[in-house]
Order: C-alpha cells, then sequence, then structure tokens
C-alpha cells in the first residue's frame, strides 16, 4: 500500500527501508554488515543512502565511485576514511604506515597485502565510541583498488559495529561486490508513481500527457522527476530512462552563457567536487565567476557549496558529453594548470593527458612517473591505465611499442585480460625486433594462463623461448621451465610436456649452476635411477642456491618425485618465513598449502586444518580462490567417504572446465587414498590408474604404493607387479627411508614375505610420514592375523589404530580397529572430537592462542578485527568448555 506523501519521505520504498533499516539497527547492537542496493540509473539508489543517512543516528562517512576516477588507485577508500583519519595515531605502527603509505602522506611502497586490515582497524576504532555507516554511491564506478578493500572490510565487519551501505547499477558491479548480499531496487508501482508525478510535478499535466510519462518512465523516480519538465517527451531513438533523463539535463544547457557552460563542463571534468580546483580553473580561463556560477546554479544541475555537487550522476555525464572536444580538453587543461604537481601529481598528469590533441612526450613522461608511483601504491589498475594512455601520446614508434607492452604486462597484474589482449593486438601488425616478438610472445602465454580456458600458454611460452634461444639463452631457459610450470596445470591436456623436453635437449644449460631442464631432460631419457642424482643436486643446488629460491613450485615436484619429505619441510619452512617477511601472498599461500600437506601425512590433523584456515583467509583477502589440492589430501586420509566424493566431484568438475590436468590427477590420488582406506577396492584401483595414467611429475610415483595395494586386494597381479616394479626403481634411487619402507610395505602385499613388511617398520621408523609408518604396521599386522598369529599381529593392530586415529585418518582406524576386534581385542576410540566441534578458523585460532599468541597477533594472520577474533574465541571457550586463554593452553585436545 501507498501511504500519504509527505515532503522529505520516501514514496513506495518500504521494502527497501526496511533492510536498510534492519542493517543500520543492527550495527546500533554491534553486529556489522553490508548491502548492495543494485538498480539501474536514477532508481532512487542515492536516495535510500540519503534515507540511511537522515534516520540511522550513526556517525556516517561516505564515498562515491567516478567515472573519471577509476584509474586512481584508493581514490574512494581515501573518501571514506578521511573524516575518521584522526584515528590514525590509535592503530598499531605498521598499520599506520600502510595507510600513511597508501594514501600518499609519505613517500613509500605500501604493503598491499595489509591494506584491508589496516582500513578494518581505522573503522573499527573510529566506531569505537559511535556505530558507524558507510555510504558507497556509484560503486560501479570504484576504482579497482578501493573496490576490493571494501569489498574485504564487509566480509569482515559481522563483530563490528559498523554498517555499509553501497549503491550500484546491475551488471556493472564490481566482482569482489557481487559476493555481498544485495538487494534489487525496481520501479515503483503504478500507484506510487502517480503520487511521485502529482506531488512533485510543478506543472499542470493533462491525462495524455501524463499518461505519456508513467509509460516512458517505467517506475523510475528520477525520470518521473524530470520527465515533466519536457513535456514527457524524448528523441524517438532514445533507447532507455537513463538516456531521456539524461538528454532532458542536456537540454537545461540551452541557451546558456558561454562562459556558465564552460563552468559546468569544467565542473564535470573534475570529479573530487573541490571549489579549491574549480574557481582557480575558472579564473584561469578568465570566466566571469560570479556570473556564470548564478547562471549555471539556475539550470538546477548543480550546486555550489564547500563540495561541488550535481543533482545526479547522469548530470555530470550529461554535461561532459554534451561539451565539444575542444572544451572538454580546455577544462581538463585549466584543472591541470592548477593542480598542485607536488601533492597531486597523478591527477594533474591525467588530467594534462585528457587535455592532449595529438602524442605529446612531455606528458607521455609524466605519466610513466605516475604508473611507477601508482604501482609503488598497489594501484596496479591505474598503472596499467597510465601506461595505456602514455603509450597513445608516443610520438616515436619504438617508445610506443615499448609503453604499449609494458602497459599489457600491467593489464595482466590487474587482472585485465580483456584489456591486455586489446593492447598487445595493436602491437602485432607492427615491426616488432625478436626481442619485442619473445616479450610478446612471453605476454600472450601469461594472457592465456589467466584465462584458465586457454590451453595455449605453454606454446606460447615455447615460443619465446625458441626467440630467445641465442638472443639471451639464460632467458630462453627460463622460458622453458614456465612452459614446464604451466603444463604442470593444463599441459597434459595439449602434450606440452614432451614438447618442453625435446625443445630443452637443443638448448645449452646454464654453465653456472646445476639446470633442472637438464635433469627433467635426464629423467625422461634414461630413467629414475640415472636421473635421480642429477635431479637432488639440481634440489639442493650443490652447495648454492637451493632450486625453491627460485622455483619453488618445481622444487616441490622434485622433493616428491624424490620420495623426500625432509627436503619438503625444508621447502615448506623456507617459503613462510619469505612469505612472511615479504608480505608475499602468492609465496605465502603456497607455504601454507605445503605445510598442510605435509602435515596431513605426518599424522598433525590440527597443524593442517590451521594451515588451511590460514591460506583460506589469505585467499579471500587478496580475492583469489583458495588452493585445493592440500585439502583433497586431508579429505582422503580422514576418510570421510561423503565429505570427501562431494569435494572430488566439485574440483574434477571445476578442473575439467579450466583443464587443469595436474589438479584432476591430485583428485584421482586423493580418490585412491580414500577408497584403500574405506576398503572399496575396485574404486581405489580405478583411481589409482586414472592418476598414474599420464606420467606427472611426482604425482606418477606417489600414488603407485595405492595401486599395488588396490591391485593385490583386487587379484589384479600383473598391474601390481608392474606397479612395484616402478616404485622399486623410484624408491632405491632416491634412497630415503621414506622412500624405501613404502616400497618395502608394496612388496610385502605383492610377495607376502614377512621380511619385507619387517623391513617397511624399520624404515619407516625412520621417517616423519606418520601415516605411512601407521599403514606399515597395519598391513603387517593384518598379514600376521590372516597367517594365525593372533598374538603377534595385535602389537602392530594397536600401533596401527593409536597412530591412525591420532593423525585423524578414520577410514584406516576403523580397518585397524576392525581387525582388533577379529582377535578378540577391543580398540579405544581416541578420545576428544574438538576437530569436530571447532570450524576450521577456530581451531586455528585456538591453536594461535594457546601458544600465547594475543588477540591482534591472531587477527593480523587471519586479517580479521581484535574484537571478531574475541568473538570467536567466546564461542572456542563454550565449545571447550574451558574459561580462559590459560586453560586453553593446558587442554589435550588441540594437538598442540
Amino acid at each position: 500500500m501507498t501511504s500519504v506523501h509527505r515532503p522529505g519521505q520516501l514514496v513506495g520504498r518500504q521494502h527497501e527501508m526496511r533492510h536498510i533499516d534492519e542493517l543500520t539497527g543492527a550495527a546500533r547492537a554491534g553486529r556489522g554488515g553490508a548491502l548492495v542496493l543494485r538498480g539501474e540509473a536514477g532508481i532512487g539508489k542515492s536516495a535510500l543512502l540519503e534515507h540511511a543517512r537522515r534516520t540511522a543516528g550513526l556517525r556516517t562517512v561516505a564515498a562515491s565511485g567516478s567515472q573519471y576516477e577509476q584509474e586512481l588507485p584508493y581514490a574512494a577508500l581515501h573518501q571514506l576514511c578521511v573524516p575518521v583519519l584522526p584515528h590514525l595515531g590509535e592503530l598499531p605502527a605498521p598499520h599506520a604506515e600502510t595507510l600513511r603509505n597508501t594514501f600518499g602522506l609519505v613517500t613509500g611502497a605500501p604493503d598491499v597485502f595489509r591494506v584491508g586490515l589496516a582500513a578494518l582497524e581505522l573503522l573499527s576504532r573510529a566506531a569505537r565510541d559511535q556505530a558507524l555507516l558507510c555510504l558507497v554511491d556509484d560503486a560501479h564506478w570504484l576504482d579497482t583498488a578501493s573496490s576490493q578493500v571494501l569489498a574485504f572490510l564487509a566480509r569482515r565487519i559481522a563483530c563490528e559495529p559498523v554498517a555499509m551501505l553501497f549503491a550500484a547499477r546491475p551488471g556493472s558491479v564490481a566482482d569482489e561486490l557481487d559476493e555481498l548480499p544485495g538487494l534489487a531496487v525496481g520501479g515503483l508501482g503504478d500507484a506510487d508513481a502517480r503520487t511521485l508525478l502529482g506531488a512533485r510535478s510543478h506543472m499542470t499535466l493533462d491525462d495524455q500527457v501524463r499518461r505519456r510519462i508513467l509509460a516512458k518512465a517505467r517506475g523510475n523516480p528520477l525520470a518521473l522527476l524530470e520527465l515533466p519538465a519536457a513535456g514527457g517527451f524524448a528523441p524517438p531513438d532514445a533507447p532507455s530512462v537513463p538516456t531521456r533523463v539524461e538528454h532532458g539535463y542536456r537540454a537545461r544547457l540551452a541557451g546558456l552563457p558561454a562562459d556558465a557552460r564552460l563552468l559546468l563542463t569544467v565542473a564535470s571534468a573534475d570529479p573530487t567536487g573541490d571549489p579549491g580546483l574549480l574557481w582557480p580553473a575558472a579564473r584561469h580561463l578568465g570566466l566571469d565567476v560570479r556570473a556564470a556560477g548564478e547562471a549555471a546554479t539556475a539550470t538546477g544541475l548543480i550546486e555550489f557549496s564547500t563540495r561541488i555537487g550535481f543533482c545526479h550522476p547522469l548530470a555530470r555525464s550529461a554535461v561532459y558529453r554534451a561539451a565539444d572536444p575542444e572544451q572538454r580538453r580546455t577544462a581538463h587543461r585549466a584543472l591541470a594548470q592548477v593542480t598542485d604537481p607536488a601533492a597531486d601529481p597523478d591527477r594533474r598528469a591525467w588530467h594534462r593527458a585528457q587535455a592532449c590533441t595529438g602524442p605529446d612526450e612531455d606528458v607521455a613522461a609524466e605519466l610513466e612517473r605516475s604508473a611507477s608511483r601508482a604501482r609503488s601504491r598497489g594501484g596496479t589498475a591505474a598503472a596499467a591505465a597510465f601506461l595505456e594512455r602514455a603509450a597513445a601520446l608516443s610520438l616515436d614508434t619504438a617508445r610506443r611499442t615499448e609503453r604499449t607492452l609494458t602497459a599489457v604486462r600491467a593489464q595482466l597484474d590487474a587482472g585485465a585480460g580483456d584489456t591486455a589482449a586489446r593492447l598487445l593486438a595493436t602491437v602485432e601488425n607492427t615491426a616488432l625486433n625478436e626481442l619485442q616478438h619473445a616479450r610478446a610472445d612471453l605476454l600472450r602465454g601469461q594472457l592465456a594462463f589467466l584465462r584458465h580456458t586457454d590451453l595455449d600458454g605453454p606454446a606460447h611460452m615455447l615460443r619465446a623461448a625458441e626467440r630467445l634461444a641465442d638472443l639471451d639463452p639464460g632467458r630462453s631457459r627460463d622460458c622453458f621451465l614456465d612452459a614446464l610450470e604451466m603444463s604442470l596445470v593444463v599441459g597434459r591436456a595439449t602434450g606440452v610436456m614432451d614438447t618442453v623436453l625435446t625443445a630443452a635437449r637443443t638448448s645449452a644449460p646454464a654453465p653456472d649452476l646445476p639446470d633442472v631442464l637438464s635433469a627433467l631432460v635426464r629423467l625422461d631419457t634414461d630413467g629414475h635411477r640415472a636421473a635421480y642424482p642429477l635431479m637432488r643436486s639440481v634440489l639442493d643446488g650443490d652447495g648454492g642456491t637451493p632450486l625453491w629460491t627460485r622455483r619453488p613450485a618445481l622444487a616441490v615436484m622434485l622433493a616428491g618425485e624424490l620420495w623426500d619429505p625432509h627436503a619438503r619441510a625444508a621447502i615448506t619452512e623456507w617459503l613462510l618465513k619469505t612469505g612472511r617477511e615479504s608480505g608475499s601472498p602468492l609465496v605465502l599461500r603456497l607455504g601454507l598449502a605445503q605445510q598442510a600437506s605435509c602435515a596431513v601425512l605426518s599424522g598433525d590433523l590440527g597443524q593442517a586444518i590451521a594451515a588451511i584456515a590460514e591460506e583460506e583467509a589469505i585467499a579471500d583477502a587478496v580475492g583469489g580462490p583458495p588452493v585445493t589440492y592440500h585439502r583433497l589430501q586431508l579429505a582422503a586420509v580422514r576418510g570421510r567417504r561423503r565429505e570427501a566424493l562431494e569435494l572430488f566431484g566439485a574440483v574434477t568438475g571445476a578442473a575439467t572446465a579450466s583443464g587443469a590436468g595436474q589438479l584432476i590427477a591430485n583428485t584421482h590420488w586423493a580418490a585412491a587414498v580414500l577408497h584403500n582406506g574405506l576398503g572399496d577396492y575396485p574404486a581405489a584401483l580405478a583411481a589409482a590408474r586414472q592418476a598414474a595414467a599420464h606420467g606427472d611429475l611426482f604425482l606418477a610415483g606417489v600414488c603407485l604404493p595405492e595401486l599395488v595395494e588396490a591391485a593385490v586386494r583386487c587379484g589384479e597381479h600383473a598391474a601390481a607387479d608392474a606397479a612395484l616394479a616402478s616404485l622399486t626403481e623410484r624408491t632405491e634411487a632416491s634412497g630415503t627411508a621414506s622412500g624405501l619402507g613404502v616400497a618395502a610395505y608394496a612388496r610385502g602385499l605383492v610377495t607376502g614375505v614377512e621380511d619385507h613388511y619387517r623391513e617397511a617398520v624399520e624404515y619407516l621408523e625412520k621417517s616423519p610420514l606418520v601415516v605411512y609408518r601407521a599403514r606399515a604396521h597395519l598391513l603387517y599386522g593384518e598379514w600376521l592375523r590372516r597367517a594365525g598369529r593372533r598374538r603377534d599381529c595385535r602389537g602392530h593392530l594397536r600401533t596401527a589404530h593409536e597412530l591412525l586415529s591420532g593423525a585423524g585418518a578414520e577410514a584406516f582406524a576403523r580397518r585397524a580397529a576392525d581387525e582388533l576386534r577379529a582377535t578378540g581385542e577391543k580398540a579405544h576410540a581416541r578420545s576428544g572430537s574438538d576437530y569436530d566441534r571447532l570450524t576450521e578458523q577456530e581451531l586455528y585460532i585456538a591453536r594461535l592462542v594457546a601458544t600465547g599468541a594475543t588477540s591482534k597477533e591472531v587477527a593480523a594472520r587471519l586479517f580479521l578485527s581484535p574484537r571478531t577474533i574475541d568473538a570467536h574465541l567466546r564461542n572456542i571457550f563454550r565449545k571447550l568448555g574451558v574459561t580462559s586463554r590459560r586453560r586453553l593452553r593446558d587442554h589435550p585436545g588441540l594437538g598442540l
């Protein structure tokens, strides 16, 4: 129903206002939240934001995206934070320094990884005395950096007295905001539209015109307010209500004095709304400021106050587009002239670029400097935009080509694949030298990798490597390795691995260090016994720099191929240390994934879950998908059939769609482990065969024990013999206790010889791989029981059950328990179920706090606020039945 309209009251928006009131009411009660209002231009989103500001009773800060500021990093975030910057001194020094760098208050490159957390801390401090309302209008025009940070904040304010309300047009909202709760704002119903039209129209409308206006407006409030001024008519080619409304705004410019039109154009070209720029620019142009201002104000399009504001974003767009190109250039030229080059060099450079009529090397060079500054502040999208414009303004062909290739690289860094492809296409028909051709191929390869569905990335990398073979042999070898690393993800779909190795045979290795390509070529040509010594030399660096400091992903693969958990642990430790010290999310996430994977196999379920929780927190912070393979391993070893199969299905579907062959092989290996644990040997055999089918580095070897066990249980003796032979060749060549022990119990399965089981147990006692050690005891115990040696088998089965239960390997532990019951002995269930009572994130928090970490330290790790950590701790205390941090340290169920 529509209530009687009163001035200042929104018409027909009860549903939307109820949602907004619930959001702000929750913030007053200390429960934060976010809401994105989505609707077409003029539908009333800004009016709803104003309703929230007027009625919420909260301290309000606001920002607005700008079509003309999308290239400036953190422009909108800066707007939002300016009113609360007095709280900067209350923040921990690292957070305060991060924000000072981000907003250009001091010189330096901020740790972009921490900007979101620092901003969260700032808003939390600002909301300490009074709940805070953050209003973000025109969110579809947010700069990329601000969009990412604001989405980060919106996902982390649940325990803060902060409400965030966004307004954006549908279909144009940044991907980050798409994940937030949303509310569609549609047109007004017929009765409400008539009410608004009758209440706000100052002219008498006959029924025919009224019906025409209602039909054209389709419930759009702004159209209902603006169309009567034009008599309800619009050009016949106007395709939408916003276009009609914009036409109405442009009609108000008719008959304006030239000075007033130019003043409006200057105002529309400056999205900051800063009078300190507009009036000096107007005086620089020689405008009669008083007369021009009065005439411009009379149109109702603009208000001159402490900030310059247009009546609607469409009005700004209409004024800007109504000006001819020379008027726009004049406006930008004047704004550039009055912008302080020391305080705001980037905006000055951008205005200068917009004022150019043709190539200008001086402006292009200035844009390059702006790109460098933007990159140092984490504004990769801004750097890419500056570089693209610099290329366009370059007169010299060679410089234009160089700047274009650099801009493509920046666009790739910013994740803008389509823009990068468009730019790259502009140089394809130019006269490139051989080095530039190689750079272009490298960029094509990286672009293909970014797009995921394009499997040509390794081929482009190979072509770059071939072009560089004579020009830069070292870089050529690097390109071969780039192609190889890509092929580990997508290469099996195109057979690139073989191509990489074939091409590498004709390329000379670097003389000053062991070469990983040479080792892989040896492996492919001469087999494991011949290749493993060279692979070991490459991995360790022969007293020089270990491989993992240059190629950590390949180093992990080689360590796995060599069955060397100690090398893998060293790589993991280096990745974690380097990632935390450098702040690199990529390195730290790889380290955490390896930590989780190692912890799964070494029987530390708590550490595995904690590492997964931290990796997912970082993935969320940087807007990327979480790593998957360590989750697959955890699900496989835990042995919960339904949970594991659901995960395997989801991962396989996504990997198949993207062509990620290596991830598919990981899933098959995980399925083989799961089904062996469950005793479903036919399913385990099928999965193991699929995992081994393509000969993937590391995976083809590690799945062999699963293949042997499943094949033996299924009576597939030829398959078991072949898999054992391959496993034996690999593990004897590597010579590690882990590899030799696993091969020994696999040999015991095939031969039925007791000494092989004894040998397996002895070797694996020296290995950190607790799960494999426990499986050796389990298999030996099963063999002894079937041999009728009940007394002898109980000790091994008891050890297996204890180790497997402690490692959280539930399916294998049940196998051990069933075997013990068959001997007449009851297996004791693992005490405690804290891993099930706590979420992954809660377990991670509990373990950190139990080791003495403060709420601030935990918050920094998980990119949450200390208040949120304290809220999680209250839940943890309740679930575990403890009352203090000290008692948490003594709790036996955390696996410490």
